[in-house]
């Protein structure tokens, strides 16, 4: 039997949301169609906030997480009316929210983690069940909620013949390790296209570095290389995950502000390029062995960081998830809808090899539409 799930994502980078539509039978996992859904300005600026701001309004966060889930529900409807369907054709919408903050650790009062975008509103708006709250049931059992895509990845990518690796480049940047046999790895690496876009937005007003063009003609800064690369996140065993929490802009102006030179903005660029790419290479060489990398995310569309990556990995093959089944910008959205598909059926959704929880949990709540 097919079923049909709309799965709705908004990572790290805050940039908008991915809706994407998928087909679900017992062999074959098929992206039918997709919609990105960008968010207002004023909305996004408070999303920036909550993300970093010590102290919130509660006003503020209540109001955010109702306006983030109307426009998750209008992301949904945008993409039902494009691919002329019904909210009847679908089973389940699975929602990831937008995280404001992930704390995996007994640090900062954690562990929690915290997503805005309240699934009543997007099941009552769009009359379509909808399954959230995925990561906090992997926290009580003991695991870090993150990241959530390697089963997913295992289901959609997985190879008998190849060891194979799978890595989203999204603000913050994680890697699946898929072995022709035995147990996947999965764990976050470290900074993928937030401190890039941070910086080219402050220093030039750009929301990124289109094709890594800016960083492509600037010049690496090796002290300050060094000094990002001693990050502690970068020297913890897997399983790990991270967030904006510990790379953000205030931590780049700070170790730029110890040269004993002032930078030009664009040599700092060049440097968080190569920062991503170095860390991106270090966790998959150390702890994922490969024949094959596959990228995913904002990060595919960047040159400067593809070719980088291309440079440091000789000897493996290097491209994105284009090639083996689902365009890069989608696979996140598409694995929230199938996260929903293991909900709906009581299926796990984590895997206790990549998250650390005591065991696999099924995630998330179900929102009924209407009785």
């Amino acid at each position: 039997m097919t079923e049909l799930y709309i799965g709705l994502m908004s990572g790290t980078s805050i940039d908008s949301i991915d809706a994407a539509l998928i087909s679900v039978n017992s062999e074959q996992i098929t992206l039918l169609d997709s919609h990105s859904h960008t968010f207002p300005p004023a909305l996004k600026q408070h999303i920036h906030h909550l993300c970093h701001a010590d102290q919130a309004s509660l006003d503020l966060i209540g109001a955010c997480d109702r306006e983030i889930a109307e426009h998750f529900a209008k992301a949904t409807l945008a993409l039902l009316a494009k691919s002329n369907l019904t909210a009847s054709d679908i089973t389940a919408i699975g929602s990831h929210g937008q995280t404001i903050r992930h704390r995996p650790s007994q640090e900062h009062q954690g562990p929690f983690t915290w997503q805005l975008g309240d699934p009543n509103i997007i099941a009552f708006k769009t009359g379509i069940t909808t399954v959230a709250d995925f990561r906090r049931m992997d926290m009580a059992a003991g695991g870090q909620a993150a990241p959530l895509a390697p089963i997913f990845h295992q289901a959609l990518f997985g190879s008998g013949d190849v060891n194979r690796s799978l890595c989203n480049v999204g603000g913050i940047s994680n890697v699946t390790w898929l072995p022709a046999s035995g147990e996947i790895k999965g764990f976050d690496l470290g900074p993928g296209n937030a401190l890039m876009d941070c910086w080219i937005n402050h220093h030039r007003q750009q929301p990124f570095d289109a094709n890594g063009q800016w960083a492509a003609g600037g010049t690496v800064l090796p002290e300050l290389l060094a000094r990002f690369l001693q990050h502690p996140f970068l020297l913890l065993p897997p399983p790990k995950s991270t967030g904006r929490e510990e790379f953000h802009l205030h931590w780049v102006n700070e170790l730029v502000s110890q040269l004993s030179h002032e930078p030009s903005p664009q040599d700092v660029q060049a440097t968080l390029l190569e920062f991503t790419a170095q860390s991106i290479v270090t966790g998959i060489t150390q702890h994922c062995p490969s024949a094959e990398l596959y990228i995913c995310g904002g990060g595919a569309h960047n040159g400067a960081l593809m070719t980088r990556l291309n440079q440091l990995l000789p000897g493996v093959a290097v491209g994105t998830t284009d090639e083996i089944g689902i365009a890069a910008d989608w696979v996140e959205a598409c694995g929230f809808a199938w996260l929903a598909h293991q909900r709906m059926h009581r299926l796990p959704g984590s895997h206790t090899a990549v998250t650390g929880a005591a065991k696999a949990c099924v995630l998330g709540g179900i929102y009924v539409a209407g009785v």
